[in-house]
């Protein structure tokens, strides 16, 4: 991670630094002198989530971008991994997402693709870093006149995105019968989630698909699946499908209530596609923060798994070095490799609803194929990011939780690379051993370091 830079994108409070409309400016000129093509090339397409700040954050971005001489294409509201797609769909230059994902809606962010729909590596972020800081606005003396880059929107975005969805399905697939509920955490997704599902025919209830700038993500989406259990049970529903608030992630809830994580989602994606001998070279990626179930299930149906650092362009990045197809977080973003470059969660939904219809069967069930040890994670507020190890406190308290589980768990500590946070996670053979040794480490951190 950079100066700016976290693990998805730039992302802070919205109109306070990076996120001032000047910050925004600047980093956007930057985008368009890495990216761009002051010479008539391809343009660069910007997308955005529901947010209050997304329009002004839009705006200074692609002036940024006009400034270095590129042109912009503006798609509006529309989910992060239909601007990944529009990207490689219309050979733009990058793509280009103002969505702060998950987090709540005082806070913004920048998220950004190159050419071939792929979120950047650590050498194209440095790059970019180093125009931000240096601000390049004496070197686009050549700008000028008819050499500006010009502002159009984007026409039939979100069409051509859920046409895309479409053709991951069958042609003959239908949901009919199938009573679905849908949480669109006020996000982006409201704008395209209900159309889907809707026109495949399942029996819809649509929750949180209101957006008014201030309400995205608020108690609701796949971080706050309340919601969405109550009116699964209420509706007698087959199933109820949380996004996120720029649409990237899935989180489920079956039949009976249960919430479904990420890792049980891809456990039985990879089994899906495991038996249609789609699961190319029989291995799965997912992060370093997974449950030790999934390496369990993987292995006792002849799966091999990988783990990547944490975040979903470490996973694609796995996934394109073991020529994999499916990865993930337990978080909720999936990637189906053969369908997309980033994580998708109405593509994700799709895919679950197809493993359901093929298996015939409800979806407690099929989740059991994976036995989810119990886990704890705690977030603590922090001030400052210094090397955990430098911590004795901190490094002790690891070593006394590491010793006490044995073989039995295991311990991740790692700074939040989205969030001034220090996430605790322990797995253990029960949740109360679970608990207890995550809050010792948690503690120990907020002594130290903690706001």
């Amino acid at each position: 991670m950079g100066e700016f830079f976290g693990t998805d994108g730039i992302r802070g409070r919205a109109n306070q630094y990076p996120l001032t409309a000047d910050m925004a400016v600047r980093i956007g000129r930057a985008i368009g002198i890495i990216f761009g093509d002051a010479n008539g090339g391809p343009p660069i397409i910007i997308g955005r989530d529901t947010r209050r700040s997304g329009n002004m954050l839009e705006s200074a971005v692609a002036a940024g971008i006009c400034s270095s001489g590129t042109n912009v294409l503006l798609a509006r509201i529309i989910p992060t991994p239909g601007i990944a797609f529009l990207t490689r769909h219309h050979g733009a230059a990058a793509g280009v997402v103002i969505s702060a994902s998950h987090n709540p809606y005082e806070d913004n962010g920048i998220k950004l693709f190159n050419q071939d729909g792929v979120k950047l590596s650590d050498r194209e972020e440095t790059q970019i870093e180093t125009l931000i800081r240096e601000d390049a606005s004496d070197s686009l003396k050549e700008a000028l006149g008819n050499q500006v880059g010009a502002i159009q929107t984007m026409k039939g975005s979100r069409k051509n995105y859920l046409a895309f969805l479409l053709r991951s399905l069958p042609s003959d697939f239908s949901l009919d019968g199938m009573k679905i509920v849908l949480d669109c955490s006020n996000g982006a997704a409201s704008a395209v989630a209900p159309s889907l599902f809707d026109s495949l025919g399942a029996d819809l209830t649509v929750l949180h698909n209101e957006p008014n700038g201030t309400n995205i993500n608020h108690q609701c989406g796949s971080e706050h699946p309340e919601d969405l259990r109550r009116s699964v049970l209420e509706s007698d529903a087959d199933l109820g499908l949380a996004f996120d608030g720029d649409g990237d992630r899935l989180i489920a809830v079956d039949e009976s209530g249960s919430i479904i994580s990420g890792d049980q989602l891809l456990a039985i994606g990879a089994r899906f596609l495991h038996r249609r001998g789609q699961l190319w070279n029989d291995v799965l990626v997912s992060t370093v923060m997974s449950n030790i179930g999934l390496k369990e299930a993987l292995q006792s149906i002849g799966i091999r798994h990988a783990a990547s650092d944490v975040g979903d362009r470490y996973v694609m990045e796995k996934l394109t070095d073991l020529e994999a197809a499916l990865g993930g977080e337990d978080s909720g973003h999936i990637i189906y490799r053969a369908y997309h470059t980033t994580g998708d969660g109405l593509l994700s939904a799709l895919k679950l609803v197809e493993a359901m219809q093929e298996e015939e069967r409800p979806l407690s069930d099929m989740a059991k194929f994976m036995t989810v040890y119990p886990q704890t994670l705690v977030n603590v507020p922090v001030n400052e990011k210094p090397d955990l190890r430098t911590l004795a406190p901190v490094k002790d308290a690891i070593h006394k939780a590491e010793q006490n589980l044995g073989d039995r768990g295991r311990v991740l500590v790692r700074y939040s690379g989205t969030q001034p946070m220090c996430r605790v996670m322990v797995e253990g053979p029960t949740e109360e051993m679970a608990a207890n040794c995550a809050n010792d480490i948690a503690i120990a951190i907020a002594d130290a370091i903690g706001t």
